[in-house]
């Protein structure tokens, strides 16, 4: 039996981009039905929805012959999405009114699961507004309330908005809201048709630069986040390798993480060397927070010696130290991997303007064969806290405020990118 999913949209100009989702779920193998509101009907036509479809849109509560659709249409769905979900729609459900054949629909799910055999059934809603709209009291109150219910939100994405302004509120990318409905589907219903197991290799933790066998120029990397990510995709159904600093996190053993240690960028090179070829990995996502420069050589008392020669430099000397620059390993991981593999850069700032955090991903993505950029700033980070924005190109293709959110929608994009 083929998935089912009932996907409804309200009146946003960011509809366009939710026919985009209904092509791509059914070319992966699910029926989809389509129910539109009024104003979702001026900005996508009826025909759009059922050529997408194969199915008439549903739009009347009271339509002849299908005035039981709010109650059939519900329990027939696997999944039920509202994308785009508009603030007015919003408030209405958070309200409980039913004044449309969305809001009927909403009455009637059941998120106790009493009707489904005790499984709650998924209701996920892909938000698209002006960000002023977004972040009104009435509507963060709603989406509190929703949440509280039961009913899932995938975060909207931040950048230009059809109004002109800038900020967060439009839709996530039509891929990302593909891959987490074709995610949601329980066994047995066609799960089998969204995307298939990656290979995927990750880069976490810190370089460390030897200067004698006790001291190291390293940085703060603990390496928690590439952790994350590893867990999260492993969990899900994926080969994961970790490529880690021998201090850096790891996943538990039972995570089913491939682990392979390493401390210095001599290191990391030659391991990224050794793995990559020949490895088949879909995607590299590169977090290690590798050492722009490397020790040439120290003088002690102004006498030249080498570093890392073992011992212990004497603490009385004057000591200095000469760097020069590593090269990128950024630069070389899809050569290394081969063009089939997403390669996943990241960029971290400290307190950068807008403007310049545009820029400092600019830079990454201009790299040889990055083609996707997660960009974070030391002031989103801290306890439970973990800001990230996913760039491709110029585009803000998905945001995250934490770790679990950012892996899911990197996997999400992983996996829409290796499918499509």
């Amino acid at each position: 039996m083929s998935p089912r999913v009932l996907f409804q949209l309200s009146g946003s100009i960011a509809a366009y981009k939710a026919c985009h989702a209904i092509s791509r779920l059914t070319q992966a193998g699910c029926e989809v039905q389509t129910v539109a509101t009024d104003a979702a009907l001026k900005f996508v036509g009826a025909a759009t929805l059922e050529g997408l479809s194969g199915r008439p849109v549903a739009t009347d509560t009271f339509q002849p012959g299908s005035q039981m659709d709010h109650i059939h249409l519900v329990r027939w769905a696997d999944v039920i999405v509202l994308c785009p979900a508009t603030a007015n729609t919003l408030n209405r459900l958070a309200a409980g009114i039913a004044d449309d054949l969305v809001g009927t629909m909403f009455l009637a799910h059941d998120f106790s699961g009493s009707t489904s055999g005790g499984r709650p059934k998924p209701y996920l809603v892909a938000p698209a507004m002006n960000t002023a709209m977004f972040r009104h009291p009435a509507t963060q109150e709603s989406i509190a309330r929703l949440r509280g219910w039961g009913v899932e939100f995938l975060e909207p994405d931040a950048g230009a908005l059809a109004c002109g302004e800038i900020g967060a509120g439009r839709l996530a990318d039509p891929d990302v809201v593909v891959a987490e409905v074709l995610r949601r589907l329980p066994a047995g219903t066609g799960h089998e048709a969204a995307p298939e197991s990656l290979r995927v290799a990750v880069t976490s933790g810190g370089t460390k630069v030897p200067i004698d066998g006790v001291r190291a120029i390293t940085n703060t990397s603990t390496g928690s986040t590439g952790a994350t990510i590893a867990t999260h995709l492993a969990a899900s159904g994926h080969h994961v390798t970790l490529i880690h600093a021998a201090d850096a996190v790891v996943p538990a053993a039972s995570a089913g993480v491939e682990l392979v240690p390493y401390e210095t960028f001599a290191d990391l090179d030659a391991v990224l060397r050794a793995t990559l070829p020949g490895g088949h990995f879909d995607a590299v996502i590169h977090l290690a927070a590798v050492s722009d420069y490397d020790i040439d050589h120290l003088e002690v008392d102004g006498r030249r010696v080498a570093a890392a020669t073992g011992g212990k430099i004497d603490s009385g000397g004057a000591l200095s130290i000469h760097l020069r620059r590593n090269p990128k390993l950024l630069t070389t991981l899809k050569q290394l991997a081969g063009d089939q593999a997403t390669i996943v850069g990241f960029k971290l700032t400290n307190d950068a303007e807008p403007q310049a955090r545009r820029e400092a991903v600019r830079k990454v993505a201009e790299c040889d064969g990055v083609d996707l950029v997660v960009h974070n700033d030391l002031t989103e980070m801290g306890p439970g806290r973990h800001g990230a924005t996913i760039y491709r190109g110029d585009d803000v293709v998905a945001t995250a405020g934490d770790n679990e959110q950012l892996a899911a929608a990197i996997e999400a994009l992983l996996s829409s990118r290796v499918s499509g």
